[in-house]
């Protein structure tokens, strides 16, 4: 029973690193899950009828084990699994060395010390869990996230402390009549800075996810503001056009009516109306800021034929910094632009609501299908290292404004469609 147990406890072990570490789900297919777990319980059983533990068998269930049970490309979970396989070994080692120096004074003479694997299993999972809360699950940075030199750290890492602990655990083990607790006591200490230094590595390499990203969020706020800029660059330059020839579209204009061609001069009035039409801002919402991200927004939406409406107007500014709005409004138009593209019928709709606490943005968009589950914030691109910021930058800046959202994707009428309500609160008048 032994041997079924640890290959048990390794199992549930490499599944709750894997899913909840590396972000690999299970597969649906029931009959590989099944196979999964057969092939585990049959190693077990192997090694209980010849009374081994051999590393090949041990290596087999574990890969197999691996690649049966989770949805992902063979090659990339062969590597995990064999990764698991030995960091997680490292850390079982040193919960092992934990429980028999402190517990059992360094070993006992006639102690079937195999029965301490389980105590070293349950360890081991309260490592991995602390890891998971306190570092991974609470900066919403995995281990699929961190850069390839940090995961090949924590193994080098891993094997050096391995190898200078089993030299000093088998001296202690030889010697332990000849300590007292203080020497133990000490031991136990070096493991548990051994076990926090992974912590340290692993932490670093979060700051560095976590670096990257906020300069990935700023690159592409930057790259909006540009586009923004662009897009007011080039009215600017349409209206010093039209000012420049404005001269001469009134000396037309007079001759015109000097020699009575009221229609001509009419027809004349009409044509300069609609070019002046080109570069003035369509869309009025009463802030400013607002009107450029909501304009620029406009403008693309004609280029690529996407219906685009707003309706209501605010009455005051919105209590949001420049930077924010366009974090804010901006993904969202964004997102709601690159989605209404792969509909049938491409349409946007903004309205804008005003209370007497708060004000909202509601965003409609037309979308290709609807979405079924509820994590909208995962991105549907294939660079999702990339992307997927969008979502979660306009829930830190509605959060940061004490402000509430709600986003769903429904189907009506044979038409898909996502809508994302913001309520932001209004400034309380002094």
């Amino acid at each position: 029973m032994i041997y079924i147990a640890d290959n048990i406890f390794n199992y549930l072990i490499y599944l709750f690193i894997i899913h909840y570490g590396f972000r690999i789900n299970p597969r649906k297919n029931r009959l590989f899950v099944g196979a999964s777990v057969i092939i585990v319980l049959s190693a077990g059983a192997f090694n209980a009828y010849y009374d081994v533990n051999s590393p090949i068998v041990y290596i087999l269930w574990s890969v197999l084990s691996v690649i049966l049970f989770f949805e992902d490309r063979f090659v990339h979970l062969m590597i995990v699994s064999v990764s698991l396989m030995y960091f997680t070994g490292i850390i079982d080692t040193f919960s092992v060395m934990l429980i028999q120096v402190v517990m059992i004074g360094g070993g006992i003479t006639g102690t079937d010390i195999m029965w301490w694997m389980e105590p070293a299993y349950l360890l081991s999972f309260f490592i991995y869990l602390l890891v998971y809360w306190q570092i991974l699950k609470k900066h919403e940075v995995y281990l699929c996230d961190i850069e390839l030199k940090y995961k090949f750290v924590l193994l080098i890492q891993g094997s050096i402390f391995q190898m200078f602990y089993n030299f000093v655990f088998v001296f202690f083990n030889e010697n332990h009549a000849m300590y007292g607790w203080d020497a133990y006591a000490v031991f136990f200490i070096s493991i548990t800075g051994v076990i926090y230094s992974v912590f340290l590595t692993l932490s670093l390499a979060v700051k560095n996810v976590l670096s990257d990203r906020q300069n990935r969020e700023l690159q592409s706020f930057m790259d909006m503001q540009k586009q923004q800029y662009d897009y007011q660059l080039q009215q600017s330059v349409a209206v010093r056009r039209f000012k420049h020839d404005l001269v001469n579209h009134i000396g037309v204009l007079r001759e015109l009516l000097n020699e009575k061609k009221t229609k001509e001069a009419k027809e004349y009035i009409d044509t300069i109306w609609s070019v002046q039409n080109e570069f003035d801002l369509k869309i009025h919402t009463g802030d400013s800021f607002l009107d450029i991200i909501v304009n620029y927004y406009s403008y693309l939406a004609g280029k690529e034929k996407v219906e685009f409406t707003v309706s209501g107007r605010l009455t005051e500014k919105l209590p949001l910094e420049m930077f924010d709005l366009t974090t804010l409004v901006g993904n969202i138009l964004q997102n709601a632009f690159e989605a209404a593209l792969k509909a049938d019928v491409p349409k946007i709709h903004v309205e804008l609501i005003e209370h007497t606490k708060e004000i909202f943005i509601v965003v409609v968009n037309s979308t290709d299908r609807a979405v079924k589950n509820k994590k909208f914030f995962v991105t549907s691109k294939k660079d999702k290292r990339n992307h997927g910021f969008g979502l979660e930058n306009i829930a830190a800046t509605v959060q940061k404004y004490h402000g509430e959202y709600y986003m769903e994707s429904v189907a009506e009428n044979g038409e898909a469609w996502f809508k994302i309500s913001i309520a932001i609160p209004r400034e309380e008048k002094t």
